[in-house]
């Protein structure tokens, strides 16, 4: 199928915009809907009512998915056959030069207690000064083996990235971050023979961390999480005929628009911004990836007011400065759930609109979880979102005879 959706590929002047709420599926609970539900969106109501709905997985029934794979099933890319782990994306995202020498890592800074146990995965989501900080305190103090290099910098808060660059290293380790507080940071175990040098130079690393760090209030120890390599993807233009660019806050969802090939614009710096960045594109390209990440993160800070707030805030700002430009195509989707009561990404199929002259209508008026079990587009695996939309864009020339 993926070979067939290429070779049927045309290029067109017709737009899609992919409106992407980072994980605003959701559950309800405590007596109340979910916070798309409840919240007052008129705006996507309207498009929902002109439109269809339904829900997708991202990965397949009952997968709770990073949001890596998920993303790359949005654009059109198999997630499991694609699977990358998160120091690749972290590093594209800050415009980090990667190699073929290198083995990249996310990072968590996380706060320890007195008996080494996590008690804050996330190390009170400290400021980027305080991040920056604590990052060269490690350069500057970290002792390395002969031949190796380490490139520690600040991503957001308390997330950075981490890459030793040397020859021979293997990027099938195990993650240090348990997933979980009251528990201690796992090795970096290796989980094949060739990792075995990696896993013992980061085993010295982490080491040296935890004692440099030891004094720091919050952000006393780092957890490292999706391991990766250099790899490179044909782009999205090369398979799919798209000129894509994508507008996006947050570092890593840059980074994974920058491994499929697309145009990366400097980070918004508010709804409106975002707006006005599109109309800045608009001309130039034919696809538009735009990413709103506080829906996500709210989700897995547990915090049901704050997600149905920034819910209404898209609906009110950056919905309408799409719909103003009249674009062929309409995409609201996440790349999966990540429910309050849950605090966490979960399984749960992410809601789908889709608007456009040429899609087949259903009868629901308002977007919203249970309005999407009841779409004209069923339930569907997330990679063929991609197809459907380029479809109703006219981008998909006719199969055979």
């Amino acid at each position: 199928m993926k070979n067939l959706i290429e070779s049927l590929a045309q290029e067109t002047d017709s737009k899609i915009v992919m409106l992407v709420m980072d994980g605003v599926g959701d559950i309800p609970a405590d007596g109340h809907g979910t916070p798309l539900q409840e919240a007052s969106t008129p705006n996507l109501d309207a498009l929902a009512k002109d439109g269809v709905l339904g829900q997708f997985d991202p990965i397949a029934p009952g997968v709770t998915p990073g949001s890596g794979p998920a993303h790359l099933g949005l654009f059109g890319y198999d997630p499991v056959e694609n699977n990358v782990g998160r120091g690749i994306l972290s590093a594209f995202g800050i415009d980090f030069d990667l190699t073929e020498r290198d083995v990249a890592a996310r990072v968590n800074f996380c706060t320890l207690d007195a008996d080494g146990n996590v008690i804050d995965r996330r190390a009170g989501r400290i400021p980027d000064d305080v991040n920056k900080r604590v990052c060269e305190k490690i350069r500057k103090n970290l002792k390395l083996p002969q031949g190796i290099e380490l490139f520690l910098e600040t991503v957001s808060q308390h997330r950075a990235m981490l890459a030793i660059r040397g020859d021979n290293l293997s990027d099938q380790l195990a993650d240090t971050d348990p997933q979980h507080t009251g528990v201690p940071p796992l090795e970096p175990s290796a989980l094949s023979p060739e990792a075995e040098q990696t896993s013992q130079i980061l085993k010295d690393i982490l080491k040296q961390v935890r004692e440099i760090l030891a004094d720091e209030e919050k952000a006393n120890m780092i957890l490292l999480r999706g391991y990766s390599g250099f790899r490179k993807f044909p782009s999205m233009e090369d398979r799919f005929k798209l000129k894509a660019c994508a507008i996006a806050e947050y570092p890593m969802y840059r980074g994974l628009a920058k491994l499929v090939g697309m145009n990366v614009r400097p980070p918004y710096s508010g709804f409106e911004d975002a707006v006005a960045v599109l109309n800045e594109n608009w001309n130039d390209h034919t696809f538009f990836f735009l990413h709103v990440k506080k829906t996500d993160s709210y989700g897995e800070d547990g915090n049901y007011d704050a997600k149905k707030d920034i819910i209404e805030q898209v609906d009110r700002i950056i919905v309408p400065g799409i719909t103003a430009l009249n674009p062929d195509v309409i995409i609201v989707t996440g790349d999966h759930s990540t429910p309050w009561p849950m605090a966490a990404h979960s399984w749960h199929p992410t809601p789908i609109l889709l608007h456009g002259k040429l899609v087949r209508r259903d009868r629901t008026e308002a977007y919203s979880e249970i309005d999407c079990q009841q779409g004209g587009l069923g339930r569907l695996p997330l990679i063929n979102l991609l197809p459907i939309a380029m479809a109703c864009a006219e981008k998909l020339a006719k199969f055979g005879a």
